[in-house]
């Protein structure tokens, strides 16, 4: 396929990128630093502005897909706005493309606990990263409303990390997937073969999901 890869040099991002090239797919990769990608056959770096609906919508035309890993980053002051608004931007440049597949890359904190309540909202949940978390959550129900893109938001395991590849995944709609110790874990590698095998084989279409082990 061809496929939009936005964020393409972020933690996820790269991962996913790794994993869209082991399988012959051919990528344009969107980041802010397109020095950072390794250059490859089938990958096609790109310098974009997000922000821009219009421009990112010509450089989506004759993709297959898109999979947007955005990320405002962590450290930013304003990530909710910043978020929020690129989300938005991206969502609208892939409708006005004409292309009709959208993989989002979400957070963990829109899933929901045995309440019922987003795990964003709980009086625990970490002040450093809330901003973020919640940017990412609120956008859900944003996306939710479209009707026009076959969208799916992929919420990741609370605790994703850099360990080795599993090849293993379970999968959940709104709840997140634990395992033997009642823990939310995944290593980023697997996030990437999930959002990979969702492109190849769609199970979710509009709607969203979670992996773990």
């Amino acid at each position: 396929m061809k496929v939009t890869l936005i964020g393409a040099t972020g933690f996820v991002g790269s991962s996913i990128l790794k994993e869209l090239i082991a399988r012959g797919h051919d990528v344009t990769a969107v980041a802010r630093n397109v020095s950072k990608i390794e250059k490859t056959q089938g990958v096609h770096p790109v310098d974009a502005d997000i922000m821009d609906s219009d421009a990112l919508s010509k450089l989506i035309q004759g993709s297959d897909a898109v999979i947007s890993a955005y990320n405002a980053g962590w450290s930013n002051p304003n990530i909710y706005e910043d978020y929020s608004r690129g989300a938005k931007a991206i969502q609208e440049a892939t409708q006005q493309s004409g292309v009709k597949r959208l993989i989002v890359v979400g957070g963990a904190g829109s899933l929901l606990t045995a309440d019922g309540t987003r795990i964003v909202d709980g009086s625990g949940f970490p002040a450093s990263i809330k901003p973020g978390a919640l940017a990412a959550a609120d956008y859900y129900d944003v996306l939710k409303k479209n009707t026009a893109l076959d969208w799916t938001l992929f919420s990741p395991a609370i605790e994703l990390n850099d360990e080795k590849s599993r090849g293993e995944y379970r999968t959940d709609l709104d709840h997140p997937v634990l395992d033997s110790n009642s823990r939310s874990r995944l290593s980023v590698s697997d996030a990437a073969i999930a959002i990979v095998d969702e492109l190849e084989k769609p199970q979710f279409i509009q709607k969203r999901f979670t992996a773990g082990y």
